[in-house]
């Protein structure tokens, strides 16, 4: 598996929205500035080809880390 990292500069997510931030629709946004599909798109797509998206709570900052096998990843020249 490759283990890729992603994180930014946030403070920790809140327990409300941990339960339903990966759930298609859900946003922390006001109106008319975002449709809450990211992440649950990001993680369908990394499921698809075998892997998995989770965030890390173990991290000072916001921190999200997904896999995939090695053999889904396909050289583009």
């Amino acid at each position: 598996f490759y283990l890729i990292e992603i994180m930014d500069s946030g403070s920790e997510i809140q327990p409300a929205v941990l339960q339903k931030m990966m759930e298609p629709f859900f946003t922390t946004k006001s109106a008319g500035k975002g449709t809450g599909l990211g992440l649950s798109i990001s993680k369908q797509i990394i499921r698809n080809h075998g892997g998995e998206l989770y965030y890390e709570p173990a991290r000072t900052h916001t921190c999200f880390i997904f896999t995939i096998p090695k053999k889904q990843i396909t050289r583009v020249d």
